[in-house]
């Protein structure tokens, strides 16, 4: 049995202010249903300048977090990006590797995100590989040729110790940020066929790899999503931002 997983990443957004107030609802929140922290993990993925104020609002707590990117190197003339050991000294746990923005904004090739996933893996972290596909490959009916693509370059670049703590992240490129949704047909539909390509791998790997939808999911539409047998959470963007839908979402994948 996979345990659900929920995971907010905040992307770009946050000050010390509101980042203050959202880690004081989270806590609040999960204080008065201890029961769900142990039905559902939990994780926040906030900008790596708030590594250290997350890291002491939650250590104790049921939530974990993680970085929304790293570099494969471990030190060196790399301006501007971070490391897996440093991602280590705030105590992080997770990290984001493949999102649509990083490859549709900064150029990451399918080879970059399958040698992130392998580092943070092979660090100890759990790396989490977003995939998904474009409006124009959906309705081009290219979604599992693209999908497919972008899981098998991990499956044959990384390592085994990476990828026994793989999580995979469907994210349809057109329903992020856009307020548009895969329906849970569509989703499930998705679901499955990568789990299908994960056991052509190893049958193992596929029993116990979580994968999480992402997609404009809110508390009105999470319950209905998760209930495909092959979705085992969800990987939220906006609606992480607000204590209260964030909850109700982590409460629709129990």
């Amino acid at each position: 049995m996979r345990k659900p997983l929920v995971a907010g990443n905040w992307k770009m957004n946050g000050t010390r202010e509101t980042v203050s107030a959202l880690l004081d609802g989270l806590q609040t929140g999960l204080s008065g249903e201890k029961e769900l922290g142990n039905k559902v993990d939990i994780a926040v993925f906030p900008p790596a300048i708030f590594a250290q104020q997350v890291a002491d609002a939650l250590t104790s707590t049921a939530v974990s977090w993680g970085l929304q990117n790293i570099c494969t190197e471990e030190k060196g003339a790399f301006t501007g990006e971070t490391s897996v050991v440093m991602a280590q000294e705030f105590s992080c746990t997770m990290v984001l590797a493949g999102h649509s923005e990083r490859r549709s904004l900064y150029g990451e090739t399918d080879a970059d995100v399958a040698a992130k996933v392998d580092r943070a893996g092979q660090a100890g972290l759990i790396p989490v590989l977003c995939v998904g596909e474009s409006l124009e490959e959906r309705e081009a009916n290219q979604t599992m040729e693209v999908v497919s693509r972008q899981v098998k370059a991990v499956l044959e670049q990384a390592s085994p110790a990476s990828l026994e703590k793989l999580v995979i992240a469907y994210e349809p490129v057109w329903a992020i940020g856009t307020g548009l949704t895969a329906t849970p047909e569509q989703a499930q539909e998705v679901h499955a066929s990568i789990r299908e390509l994960l056991a052509k791998h190893d049958a193992d790997m596929a029993a116990r790899t979580r994968i999480l939808y992402g997609g404009s999911v809110k508390g009105s539409n999470a319950a209905e999503i998760f209930a495909g047998p092959d979705v085992d959470g969800g990987l939220v963007g906006g609606a992480s931002l607000n204590v209260q839908d964030f909850l109700s979402i982590c409460r629709a994948a129990d």
